[in-house]
């Protein structure tokens, strides 16, 4: 266990970025020589990376995928289609870009970072020992996922990577993960700090049959009655039910608050360790960029908690981050246009807006 090794201290709040850089960004978009408002939400969007940077040159070129990879006790209740031994088989595959998130970053020119911070496997070689607390989580049906102290020291690992990454020049981290039945942690998680039922916020996850999907909601719905929580702080709930990559990602999204680096979400697991952040530390949600509508039935109540907006509607529910990274994609593209003709440069009278 490597428990606060990195000394970066979790705040209890942070602020929200400063408005006026986001008004600077805004005013650049408009005197860029297209209608008003016709970017929809990629202007919204880099008014916040604007913000975040504190400049109205936004910086979005050199960007880096994280993806947190961990076993989970619960997949002996067979709650899910796959071994685990897949998440070591498809870890490794990661290191060498083969699987479909490696694929889309080459393209997309996102390098990729995967990172054991809990495979149930003794020296992996996928990342550097430091970044792992343990080899997979406890079976959360018959005790606690975590010890504080572990999840704790998963979170400061997450923000570790963010102030290495910002170290070494990225200006825009995107969220992945790998782990056979995380699609279970996550909904348990989101269940028990949204407080609903688990048949409201679980899905079938890689394709279960619905039997297996009746057994997934029994097994998350008798945890938050074992745990009681409906009525406990959201570190209990991470801890109780919760699985290493969220837990780390729940520090990428801190650490993107934290060291002023934009954080691109992927789908439910990302999603959850973003609602499980905000809860932790208020304010880390205006430091997060949704990326697509995922397909699992929880990603739309954390997206209306968080006030998120994703732009890609597709169905994906494909996971590893590869949202995120078509997300990073689109930005590049509308990029383009932000740092394309402006009024100026043309014979086109500038428009006028009125509210």
């Amino acid at each position: 266990m490597k428990f606060n090794t990195f000394n970066d201290d979790i705040p209890e709040s942070v602020a929200k970025p400063a408005s006026e850089w986001e008004a600077m960004v805004q005013q650049h978009w408009d005197h860029v020589s297209k209608p008003l408002d016709s970017m929809g939400k990629f202007e919204k969007i880099f008014d916040r990376i604007g913000a975040i940077q504190e400049t109205a040159r936004i910086h979005i070129e050199k960007k880096r995928l994280l993806i947190l990879c961990a076993d989970n006790g619960v997949v002996e209740e067979g709650i899910s289609q796959s071994e685990q031994e897949v998440t070591l088989k498809v870890a490794r595959q990661m290191v060498q870009d083969a699987t479909s998130a490696g694929r889309i970053a080459r393209k997309a020119g996102v390098d990729t970072c995967p990172i054991d911070i809990g495979i149930n496997a003794d020296h992996t070689g996928i990342s550097p020992e430091e970044f792992k607390v343990r080899q997979g989580t406890r079976n959360f049906a018959r005790e606690s996922a975590m010890t504080k102290e572990e999840t704790i020291s998963a979170i400061h690992i997450g923000m570790n990577l963010v102030r290495l990454s910002k170290a070494q020049g990225y200006d825009l981290i995107g969220t992945g993960e790998m782990g056979i039945g995380n699609t279970t942690t996550s909904s348990a998680v989101c269940a028990s700090l949204l407080q609903k039922k688990a048949a409201e916020v679980t899905g079938r996850g890689a394709g279960l049959s619905d039997s297996g999907l009746e057994k997934k909601i029994q097994v998350i719905d008798t945890a938050i009655r074992r745990y009681d929580l409906y009525h406990q702080d959201a570190l209990t709930v991470l801890s109780s039910v919760g699985g290493l990559d969220i837990a780390g990602i729940v520090g990428i999204c801190i650490g993107g608050a934290v060291y002023r680096v934009p954080v691109v979400l992927d789908g439910l697991i990302s999603l959850t360790a973003a609602l499980t952040a905000e809860r932790l530390v208020p304010g880390v949600r205006n430091y997060l960029i949704a990326s697509h509508k995922g397909k699992e039935p929880a990603c739309r109540a954390i997206e209306k908690e968080l006030e998120l907006h994703p732009v890609i509607d597709a169905g994906m529910a494909l996971g590893e981050g590869t949202g995120a990274v078509m997300m990073m994609q689109l930005l590049d593209t509308a990029a383009v246009v932000y740092y394309g003709a402006t009024f100026e440069d043309s014979t086109v009278e500038q428009y006028t807006r009125f509210n």
